[in-house]
């Protein structure tokens, strides 16, 4: 079929067609074994799906001398990467040990409402804050952390109750976690470790025993475990707890996993998968999956010495957002707070220009599905989302071509159709041009039109 061409119009748009919808999906059974064949066949909560975008945050005492990256104790102590040793000796006595940042995480500027106003803002339906990284310093007060977490050190705050009660009270969005099943230097881990994990001293009296108290007292809706430590998920019991989690937990009707329950797992079993950081495959998964990433390119962390070159833009990050969902994703973007609990100008920006373009174009990303196909096979970089029930389908695209005319080989016309054109007013726009204004347009076709300014 001849491909349809439209002509003069700004950037970015929205171009919706009629369509039929598809076949409605099967429903799961509602007890689960604790076993992988059971667990997969659980169907994953509407809500994730429909979500589309999420904001990850990873702080913790990592945050203190933010410097490289979040993993800084790794690189400093075990693989003495000597960007770090030169950093320590430069910046702090030679007796001081990664343990004595702890108390320098003040969090002393840290306000959970004024961070939840932002990830509203932003236009995000979750976020995931890591409840404990791979140094194992617990943002709330575990019973089984002592002396390392951050009611008995450093802010002398449970920040994870104040963020879940800030995200619940003044936002629509969902309240999740982030844990690290293993940490780097625990001796019980490292034991277990020596015996090639047939001891299992740390998952049962660390890992399993702080995972059942973060459900039972915040109850997250998002549980996304990480850091298997080489470990198999038979060492970490995940089949058992996770089917605690989908049958008793008081978030068993909502909450959704990741895959990252044990070695060999990722990309295999579990709710949703990840693949990898970064995971953009650029085509259709037979899976739901998530993209994590992160506003700076180089870290998940805050990092004092990033340029602003380090930092995606909002046009990098807005086609990460489209390809995602366009192929069957979510993306959930990273940002890393500073150890005094504030959110750097850069990250705001960032939230709240992605917030801007969603608050125009957010419906042809929320609550929407694969189409047949997922980009243009003739203009580059046109991406379709779709709508069974409003039988729509959404061309997403950043840049008007300059011969003015665009063409669009995918979809089929139907005559007496209705197309719209979205497009925004923001003061900013994908190409750094200024902002997109009313256009006109045409199509060589017998068809009802209609303009969205």
């Amino acid at each position: 079929m001849r491909p349809r061409k439209l002509r003069g119009l700004a950037l970015p748009l929205l171009l919706l067609l009629l369509l039929q919808p598809p076949p409605s999906p099967a429903h799961s059974s509602t007890r689960f074994d604790p076993t992988w064949e059971s667990l997969d066949a659980r169907q994953l909560p509407a809500w994730f799906d429909q979500a589309k975008f999420g904001i990850f945050i990873h702080w913790g005492v990592f945050s203190v001398p933010s410097f490289g990256s979040e993993w800084f104790w790794w690189y400093w102590q075990k693989e003495k990467i000597p960007k770090y040793v030169e950093f320590m000796k430069d910046n702090y006595p030679p007796s001081f040990k990664y343990e004595d940042f702890g108390p320098l995480f003040t969090a002393k500027f840290f306000n959970a409402n004024q961070w939840a106003d932002i990830f509203q803002a932003s236009g995000a339906k979750y976020i995931v804050l890591t409840s404990k990284h791979h140094e194992g310093f617990t943002l709330w007060g575990s019973e089984y952390s002592w002396n390392w977490n951050a009611i008995d050190e450093g802010p002398k705050r449970d920040i994870v109750k104040e963020l879940e009660v800030a995200i619940r009270n003044r936002t629509d969005l969902r309240f999740g976690l982030y844990y690290s099943l293993f940490e780097w230097f625990h001796p019980l881990f490292l034991e277990d470790e020596s015996s090639s994990f047939h001891k299992r001293q740390f998952p049962v009296s660390k890992t399993l025993p702080e995972l059942y108290e973060l459900v039972n007292n915040y109850q997250p809706e998002v549980l996304w475990s990480d850091g298997d430590g080489g470990a198999p998920d038979q060492y970490w019991n995940s089949t058992g707890f996770l089917a605690w989690l989908y049958n008793e937990s008081p978030v068993r009707d909502t909450v959704v996993t990741n895959d990252r329950w044990g070695a060999g797992s990722i990309c295999k079993h579990g709710g949703f998968y990840t693949c990898s950081d970064r995971y953009n495959p650029g085509h259709l998964l037979p899976h739901k999956w998530e993209n994590c990433m992160t506003i700076d390119k180089l870290s998940w962390g805050y990092r004092r010495e990033a340029g602003i070159s380090d930092y995606l833009t909002i046009g990098e990050l807005v086609k990460q957002l489209v390809e995602t969902v366009s192929c069957g994703g979510n993306l959930l973007m990273n940002i890393g707070p500073t150890l005094d609990g504030t959110i750097s100008v850069v990250f705001e920006e960032r939230l709240r220009q992605m917030g801007s373009w969603l608050k125009v174009n957010g419906e042809a990303i929320y609550e929407t599905h694969t189409w047949r196909s997922q980009n243009d096979t003739v203009t580059p970089d046109v991406w379709y989302t779709f709508k069974p029930k409003e039988k729509l389908v959404y061309a997403i695209f950043f840049k008007w071509p300059t011969s003015g005319q665009l063409f669009l080989g995918q979809p089929k016309a139907i005559l007496g159709a209705t197309e719209h054109f979205l497009h925004s007013d923001t003061p900013f726009s994908l190409e750094n041009s200024p902002s997109p204004t009313p256009a006109h347009f045409y199509f060589p076709l017998e068809s009802k039109t209609e303009a969205r300014i």
